[in-house]
């Protein structure tokens, strides 16, 4: 069937504002034991869903509550062992809700504002980030909330990720201050508990293991055995994995590689990696190219070797390891789906005797299996529009202004039924922060565009993330001058491959976004 000729910019398109309104926003998923929990914003609320096995999914917190971390920008909004769930509500308060269904009682008092909590191993104690009268710190309550919360570690201007021991006898988490960002410049810290008054743990010390000023590190988390604290840290160039041997005081780069396995913590609740409940194995993020994919590192073998099951999908976040299985979970996308809550069952490894060798000399293996997709619990969207009805997005490279390479993300106009003639109008796109990047992910803005008959440029100019630390600090001091540079050798180098019209440019953005598009003007 052939295309009949249509102005660009007046395509007719499936993407309607409706239709966009209508979708759901999924913010987080974990397991509560064999439940799957996840979070889905609707319009001003959002509400933890619980699904058990075959059962259908049930709204688990009340519409008259709203489930979100309060503390900076959000996130860290709930945590789950198998029977309850934790979570910050109405009032800047922690409750406790059976995942069976009943009541949500809170636990804390209306004060102050809290996030991330997470409980000790043997759910007695409720550890949180807890911020009141710009004052921020590492707050703890008993999971029942018969006692007051106590003070835990302050002294710090931010604290983020908390994480416990298996042993109960040690918390780690990330803290830094002004004028540093966490992605900049944090610390992790270990502190040493011991029993205190009315039996609640206190603060014994405080040690920093791992960061500086001028290192970021990120999500803390201890093995399951209790042998190991594994933590992300850019201190290679690149934000890598490593593993600190608690009973010998050593730190060990386990990937080496041009990626990243960290991102911008903007947010408290962030994760990219977690521990196979047997200790054997870390699942975690590998971001390259503007692409997300799943991976397994095996310390046995120490082999790493990515999870073809998620082959579909290109942005993958908030993975989730059950404790007592081993499940994944995590929110996925890509250029023609939209989000998603799925997970899968991981394959068993073959026994092999644990050793440890250095980043260099560890081995990557590509393995090709054929494992079942993801099992889909909740869409975001409908699926009614055919994928060939949208916009196949594309990681793309070009020479900017001074001979350096620049990143970004492109849409093609995309009609199955309409074409243009000539170079279509183009709609260059600058995302915020500027710590961020723009990836290979669902993009209702440039679905909207794009299937309208706009070419779409999202750039990650220089100063963004995903391309190391170097290409993230090449703004420093230079801020409205590298990103005006890349938006615009970006513009000019679809029209020189004849795939914008090079008097048809538009520029948008919001936030740091919007700083460049005036600076660009």
């Amino acid at each position: 069937m052939s295309k009949h000729l249509q102005m660009y910019g007046f395509w007719p398109s499936p993407i309607t504002t409706d239709w966009l309104a209508g979708g759901l926003r999924l913010q987080d998923v974990q397991w509560g034991g064999e439940t799957l929990l996840w979070l889905e914003g609707r319009g001003a609320h959002s509400v933890i869903v619980a699904q058990t096995g075959t059962d259908a999914p049930r709204d688990l917190t009340d519409a008259d509550q709203s489930v979100r971390g309060r503390v900076g920008y959000g996130g860290g909004a709930f945590t789950a062992d198998s029977t309850h769930v934790y979570f910050a509500g109405v009032g800047g308060r922690l409750y406790r809700q059976p995942i069976s269904g009943g009541p949500a009682h809170a636990i804390t008092p209306a004060f102050g504002a809290a996030a991330s909590p997470r409980l000790s191993a043997g759910g007695e104690w409720l550890v949180y980030v807890h911020h009141a009268e710009g004052v921020d710190g590492l707050a703890l309550v008993d999971a029942a909330g018969d006692h007051w919360p106590r003070k835990l570690a302050y002294g710090t201007d931010f604290v983020m990720q908390p994480a416990w021991h298996p042993s109960g006898s040690q918390i780690a988490y990330v803290a830094w201050d002004h004028p540093q960002m966490p992605w900049d410049g944090s610390e992790l810290r270990l502190a040493t508990l011991t029993p205190g008054s009315a039996g609640f743990p206190t603060v014994e010390s405080i040690v920093t293991i791992a960061g500086d000023a001028d290192t970021a590190v990120f999500q803390p988390e201890f093995s399951p055995d209790g042998r190991f604290l594994s933590y992300i840290s850019d201190a290679s160039g690149w934000s890598q994995l490593y593993l600190y041997d608690l009973a010998a005081g050593t730190h060990q780069q386990i990937i080496d590689e041009r990626a990243e396995h960290g991102i911008p913590a903007w947010v408290q609740g962030l994760r990219r990696y977690g521990w196979t409940p047997d200790s054997r194995a870390l699942i975690y993020l590998r971001s390259a190219h503007g692409e997300t994919q799943v991976w397994r590192y095996d310390l046995r073998d120490q082999a790493a070797s990515p999870i073809s099951a998620f082959d579909a999908y290109t942005h993958i976040e908030q993975i989730s390891v059950g404790a007592n299985q081993p499940d994944i979970a995590a929110l996925v996308s890509a250029s023609r789906v939209a989000p998603r809550v799925v997970s899968h069952t991981l394959a068993a490894a073959p026994d092999a005797p644990m050793t440890l060798t250095p980043a260099a000399e560890s081995s990557i293996t590509v393995l090709v299996t054929e494992d079942a997709p993801p099992r889909v619990h909740q869409r975001s969207m409908n699926d009614n529009i055919a994928a060939d009805q949208l916009a196949q997005g594309e990681a793309i490279t070009w020479t900017g202004h001074d001979g350096e390479p620049v990143h970004g993300i492109y849409f093609p106009p995309t009609s199955p039924d309409v074409a243009g003639l000539g170079a279509p109008p183009l709609i260059v796109s600058v995302h915020g922060g500027p710590t961020n990047h723009a990836v290979l992910r669902w993009r209702p803005e440039a679905q909207f565009y794009a299937t309208r008959g706009w070419a779409f440029l999202m750039v990650n100019y220089r100063g963004s993330t995903g391309y190391g630390k170097a290409y993230k600090d090449k703004l420093r001091g230079a801020w409205g001058v590298y990103d005006v540079e890349d938006s615009a050798s970006g513009a000019r180098h679809l029209a020189e491959q004849g795939l914008a019209d090079p008097n048809k440019f538009v520029i948008l953005g919001g936030s740091a976004g919007g700083y460049t598009v005036l600076q660009a003007l």
